[in-house]
């Protein structure tokens, strides 16, 4: 039955109890109308067209508000890369900027400066077929951020897996005691090349800023074994540094030594050259002298051979004429003590004392008498 047949005067939408049921929808439209009216300066009847201007206004808003999505800060260690409809559109510097909203652009901020770093700790064979223990750490920063955005799906994945193809084609082309021993500065050396090699021709936009190799261990079976021997190996370098320094400081002396011996001879072979130049010289002259009077020359020359021999003597022997030769002890403890008088006393045959002259005055003499002998001879 209708709700609105004749006769029965009963609203099916009304309770027995005379409650309302539910409003007309053309009078709900008219009520949202006329509120929307007032809302945005409406009265009434106004009509449709402030219904549209209302509209109008909310969705100016609404549009003004998206635009306003689209400011954003770039800082200064980032590069903002700006896509377009999921393509890549360009990169924008550190400041305040603005994009076109989303869905149309969309901004994605790369941290250009920050070092990063992961650990990789493999095992892995060496030249000689051994295995080692290899724990290394790469640091690294994205340094072209359209490359590291765009060009690689995972672009620290990648770098991982090419740091562990990178040390282990590094470590099997060298030996187990260059990796152990002193070898590990330049193990990560060439990792770092290598790596950087790689990542550059995948276009990943990653700069490797650093690699070290933080340890190096054989395997935990044999690792007293190969301690013993790096020790062993250690032990032999000390010694060899030893033997330098000692060789360092003995060679220098010895050399200093065989030329100080070297510069003596040479000085000794001159003075001995002088010598013998210097001795012919005075015989050349001696017998020039010798030639034109042989008597006193002679005589000359034993005088002078028999006062060298005698002025270190510590005996004094007195020449008296025509007696025996007088010989006074103990002279040298005289001399010694320094009261050896300016003369001597002789006591001559007759009973008479006199006063001797000194050596030196008795040499005199005698020269002077054997001189007044030889020119009366020649007379």
């Amino acid at each position: 039955m209708a709700w609105n047949e004749p006769g029965k005067g009963q609203d099916p939408w009304k309770s027995g109890n005379g409650e309302q049921g539910p409003p007309d929808l053309d009078e709900v439209v008219r009520n949202l109308q006329r509120r929307l009216s007032g809302m945005f300066g409406g009265g009434k009847g106004s009509g449709t067209s402030g219904s549209f201007a209302g509209l109008g206004l909310i969705l100016m808003a609404i549009f003004v508000a998206w635009l306003g999505t689209g400011i954003y800060k770039i800082d200064e260690a980032e590069r903002g890369v700006i896509m377009q409809f999921g393509k890549y559109s360009e990169i924008t510097m550190p400041g305040l900027r603005w994009h076109l909203p989303w869905p149309i652009e969309k901004v994605e901020k790369v941290n250009v400066s920050k070092i990063r770093s992961f650990p990789n700790k493999t095992v892995m064979l060496t030249a000689d077929e051994n295995i080692v223990d290899i724990d290394l750490t790469v640091q690294y920063r994205a340094a072209d951020a359209n490359a590291y955005l765009f060009n690689v799906r995972d672009p620290d994945q990648t770098l991982n897996d090419v740091s562990e193809s990178a040390i282990r084609e590094v470590v099997g082309k060298s030996g187990m005691d260059f990796v152990l021993g002193e070898g590990r500065t330049e193990i990560a050396q060439r990792t770092r090349t290598l790596i950087q090699e790689t990542l550059d021709q995948y276009g990943t936009g990653i700069e490797v800023t650093s690699v070290n190799v933080r340890d190096a261990q054989p395997p935990e079976q044999v690792q007293a074994a190969v301690e013993d021997a790096i020790k062993a190996r250690e032990d032999k370098e000390r010694f060899r540094l030893e033997a330098q320094a000692y060789a360092n400081d003995i060679l220098p002396r010895a050399r200093g030594q065989a030329v100080r011996r070297i510069e003596e001879a040479e000085a000794y072979k001159q003075q001995v050259v002088a010598d013998a130049q210097g001795e012919a010289d005075r015989f050349l002259k001696l017998l020039a002298e010798y030639q034109k009077a042989p008597q006193v020359t002679r005589q000359r020359l034993y005088l002078q051979t028999v006062e060298a021999v005698l002025k270190d003597a510590n005996k004094v022997i007195v020449d008296v004429p025509d007696g025996n030769s007088l010989m006074y002890l103990p002279l040298d403890k005289l001399i010694e003590q320094g009261k050896l008088m300016p003369s001597i006393r002789e006591y001559r045959p007759g009973g008479e004392i006199t006063s001797s002259p000194s050596r030196t005055e008795v040499g005199s003499t005698t020269r002077d008498r054997r001189d007044l002998r030889s020119r009366e001879d020649r007379g």
